[in-house]
């Protein structure tokens, strides 16, 4: 793997990271909200990550009825070109119902339904994708550190 695949994948995962990011800011910020523009409490979203450059399955089976012992029959089928985001989903999961009379979405029984925000796994998330984008900037860092020298034994 070259220099520039290197800071692809690494770019590609920043990216994914800071979305990451920004949907789980998204989740803090509307930890109180009850009503939303659909008439609902806020539903918190996550994000789902595939790699960049995926193949099927099916390429690797072909191979393996063709030459069942033969070379070629590994089942890493592309090299990796790094991740994205396949898709941001909506946790569909209630969140609490919480008896308040006073408040202003409350239903004629006087419950009030509250987001399915839970703090503590916001925060975790958060701490998680924090660790990964800096796990990347290293990765990066450390690519460049060695073009680097491979430029200084070069002169």
């Amino acid at each position: 793997m070259g220099f520039w695949n290197t800071l692809r994948i690494g770019a590609s995962a920043l990216a994914s990271q800071r979305l990451r990011l920004d949907i789980i800011s998204n989740n803090i910020a509307n930890a109180e909200t009850t009503k939303t523009s659909s008439g609902g409490p806020y539903q918190r979203q996550d994000v789902v990550f595939r790699p960049e450059g995926e193949r099927t399955f099916l390429p690797y089976l072909m191979r393996m009825i063709q030459h069942p012992l033969g070379a070629g029959s590994r089942l890493v089928t592309s090299q990796p070109a790094g991740v994205k985001v396949a898709k941001i989903i909506t946790d569909q999961e209630p969140g609490p119902v919480v008896y308040d009379p006073t408040h202003p979405d409350a239903d004629e029984n006087g419950n009030v339904q509250y987001p399915n925000v839970n703090l503590v796994v916001e925060m975790t998330n958060m701490i998680s994708a924090t660790r990964s984008y800096e796990a990347n900037l290293s990765m990066i860092a450390a690519a460049k550190r060695m073009a680097q020298k491979a430029l200084e034994i070069g002169r």
